[in-house]
């Protein structure tokens, strides 16, 4: 289990984890920095997403950063150019790798629902955790960037894959090769996340969206969110058969057969509209 510290400074821990009524709270902590990624950072995440997904007092997670930014992505001087000369080869495939663990591989498959809170700077590295979580919602003022032109390589961690996966071709190529940037409400146009608020409302909305997560059936919404991750690059004859299995499996796994309760309350209570509304969950 994680034992919260009293007020750790960014050296003491890099990442912070707070819970609140279902809520893990998971605060990327170098504020000096811009919460750029270092490689202390990178290695902590893999501990706590490991320990969250077990952790019964986390039921929703939300990732964010401490003071007034989400991420600047990486730490530039600690990732290339300290890095570069004081590792070995394959230390620098293990740093590159740890980032790629956490930030890609283990949100993509989180077997608990994942939100992206931006509440300020997120720019390269920082749009692929910020993609691989299931939704994302910033403020309205946040900026975003892929700025990697301005200083000579190209977009790394990534990141053209994850915009790839939710901007357009004209919007992606826009921001990658100008390396202009852009504000939260231009991002939920080009549909990098679902939401803009207003800043003072950011915390408030996450946490309603975060409720609205916590009543669904946590095992079918774990199965649908593989399912969609799965099938979407799948031809649609063979996603159909697999939706198809996918489905009876998850009927199979969940304990308290959703499924059963839905239909009933439905069809047989009439209780309940499920186009608009959830079935009432036994306690």
């Amino acid at each position: 289990m994680i034992n919260q510290v009293e007020q750790p400074t960014e050296e003491e821990n890099p990442v912070l984890v707070e819970f609140e009524d279902g809520i893990a709270w998971v605060i990327l902590n170098r504020p000096d920095k811009r919460n750029a990624m270092s490689p202390a950072l990178n290695k902590r995440m893999i501990q706590v997403l490991d320990e969250l997904e077990t952790d019964p007092r986390c039921k929703v997670l939300v990732l964010t950063g401490a003071g007034d930014s989400f991420t600047a992505g990486m730490d530039l001087k600690l990732f290339f150019r300290d890095a570069e000369q004081a590792h070995t080869p394959e230390r620098l495939i293990q740093i590159r790798r740890d980032f790629t663990q956490w930030a890609q591989r283990r949100l993509q498959g989180y077997m608990k629902p994942t939100i992206a809170m931006v509440n300020g700077w997120c720019f390269g590295g920082g749009l692929t955790p910020l993609v691989c979580c299931d939704l994302a919602i910033a403020s309205e003022d946040a900026q975003f960037g892929v700025s990697e032109i301005n200083w000579g390589i190209i977009p790394g961690g990534n990141v053209t894959r994850a915009l790839a996966a939710t901007m357009c071709r004209r919007d992606a190529l826009y921001y990658i090769m100008t390396g202009i940037p852009f504000n939260g409400r231009r991002a939920e146009q080009v549909g990098l996340i679902n939401e803009a608020v207003r800043k003072e409302q950011l915390r408030e909305r996450t946490i309603e969206l975060a409720k609205i997560l916590m009543q669904k059936n946590p095992s079918v919404l774990r199965n649908a969110k593989q399912a969609f991750i799965n099938g979407g690059d799948m031809p649609w004859d063979v996603a159909e058969d697999y939706l198809s299995a996918k489905n009876f499996m998850s009927m199979m796994q969940d304990p308290e057969k959703g499924r059963a309760q839905g239909l009933k309350q439905f069809l047989d209570d009439k209780s309940i509209k499920p186009g608009l509304q959830g079935y009432k969950r036994e306690a």
